[in-house]
């Protein structure tokens, strides 16, 4: 007689796993946000919740993306009447920001998340993975199959943490998987389905190299300031995000690399396919990947062994015992405004209308040894440089230098760097200088006090909470 060979923990549907799991109302499911916007599954899920008659759900979502608009609908319904998550688009954020959800969203950094989970300040009852390919066993990665997303870093702490874990992949693979993310003795059942979003829209738009004057110049004062700061030296570390000003800054930093001979230590963070280059090219050794923003640096970490994947635990979480962004030598990071006390907000618009999150904001500016707020002056006629931002999403003590157009300015925490920038040539204004240049250039904008009920805690990397944010009623 011929033995029946075992199929797995392949579920018949979507359905069918949701139902193994014991989902109850008031659970909390989560979800990663590696595709960006181009993510199907954490929608599916909630049509799935939705139709099997759940209520009183809290999402744990990593982030939020433009594409999960249709979590609103589920909150009107009360499907979904609870949000944790480490960013929310605006497309989501602004119905929040109204007052629709039932309790207050809790923002996380990209660090504080898994941190959160490892102290069970946290808890996931079911977690869901989208995974580009898995075996019958849920062996699973973002790095192979036709919807590769490259690294899953943010999803590792979920199948850690979570009472159950639902992997779901269109591509499934034979056992056993042999490059293995997410192992399946973590793993309770396995979904195939049609698709798991589209790869193509992982860039979200923001990846590509400004072109805006104002931005290459902003770039180029970031990149000679950490020349003049003496970090360009051998075995530097650093990160930037996906932004154009950003990149562009990357971009000049490997140029000053090349010129100096210097070959630094490692890249992190969010990495694109300009970080890619400087890895083929040798102007760095390593790339430590917890999320892949383009195809290209999705290909090169299936085939790379230096460009190596990465948890957020490992990345950012103040509970391990060491991390990447504690050995960063600079940091390069945005605001939607900065206050005289160097505190930024990435939080909110110039409303008060949840548009963002930290992400790995705070967590990069309290670990690298030189956090770098690099923008505008003056955006959409409006000043960067306020008395206090409506929300504080980073507190100022963890940040170093700010760099505009106009010129930068320095935390008055770090006098050491004054010698280094002015001798450099760079201009160097303290920030009440630039704020009052921006007011020439604006006007002093009106003091916008929203008093409505909180609708969401911003919560720092340490579990403290940092500010609040209240309803805007339109």
């Amino acid at each position: 007689m011929k033995l029946s060979r075992r199929t797995g923990k392949v579920m018949p549907s979507l359905k069918d796993a949701i139902r193994s799991s014991c989902l109850k109302d008031g659970m909390t499911i989560s979800f990663h946000h590696h595709l960006r916007a181009g993510d199907y599954v954490l929608n599916d899920v909630l049509h799935t919740c939705t139709e099997l008659g759940f209520s009183n759900l809290t999402v744990n979502a990593s982030s939020i993306m433009a594409c999960h608009t249709p979590l609103v609908e589920a909150i009107r319904a009360g499907v979904v009447t609870g949000i944790e998550c480490n960013f929310m688009h605006a497309s989501v954020g602004h119905a929040i920001s109204q007052g629709l959800l039932a309790n207050d969203v809790l923002f996380r950094t990209h660090g504080g998340r898994p941190a959160a989970l490892e102290s069970g300040t946290a808890h996931i009852d079911v977690a869901f993975i989208a995974a580009s390919a898995s075996d019958p066993e849920g062996n699973c990665n973002g790095k192979e199959g036709p919807s590769a997303f490259g690294s899953i870093g943010y999803a590792m702490s979920d199948a850690v943490h979570a009472d159950y874990v639902i992997v779901i992949t269109d591509h499934l693979m034979p056992y056993p998987l042999t490059d293995v993310s997410i192992p399946e003795n973590l793993v309770d059942a396995v979904v195939v389905c049609d698709s798991i979003g589209d790869p193509d829209r992982i860039m979200s738009g923001t990846t590509r190299i400004t072109r805006d004057p104002i931005g290459l110049l902003i770039a180029d004062y970031t990149a000679r300031a950490i020349e003049a700061c003496g970090l360009l030296e051998d075995d530097f570390s650093f990160q930037t995000g996906a932004g154009g000003t950003s990149l562009a800054a990357a971009a000049y930093i490997g140029e000053r690399m090349r010129k100096l001979g210097v070959t630094g230590s490692f890249a992190s963070g969010g990495i694109t396919g300009l970080l890619v280059d400087l890895l083929n090219e040798g102007v760095f050794k390593s790339l430590a990947d917890v999320q892949c923003f383009d195809r290209e640096a999705a290909a090169s970490i299936r085939k790379n062994p230096h460009h190596v994947e990465i948890s957020a635990s490992r990345y950012a979480s103040p509970q391990a015992k060491s991390t990447i962004v504690d050995r960063l030598d600079a940091v390069i990071l945005g605001a939607t405004e900065i206050g005289t006390d160097f505190s930024v907000n990435v939080h909110t618009d110039s409303n008060g209308m949840i548009m963002g999150g930290s992400g790995g904001h705070s967590d990069t500016a309290a670990g690298a040894s030189l956090a770098i707020i690099a923008a505008p002056l003056v955006r959409a006629r409006l000043p960067l440089i306020v008395d206090r931002p409506q929300t504080v999403s980073t507190p100022g003590k963890t940040i170093d230098l700010l760099v505009t157009q106009y010129g930068m300015a320095y935390n008055p925490k770090r006098r050491d760097l004054h010698d280094c920038l002015t001798g450099a040539g760079l201009p160097v204004f303290s920030i009440e200088e630039l704020k009052e240049k921006a007011e020439r250039l604006t006007g002093k904008p009106r003091l916008l006090k929203n008093e409505g009920r909180i609708v969401a805690r911003v919560i720092g990397r340490d579990g403290d909470e940092l500010d609040v944010i209240r309803a805007v009623h339109k």
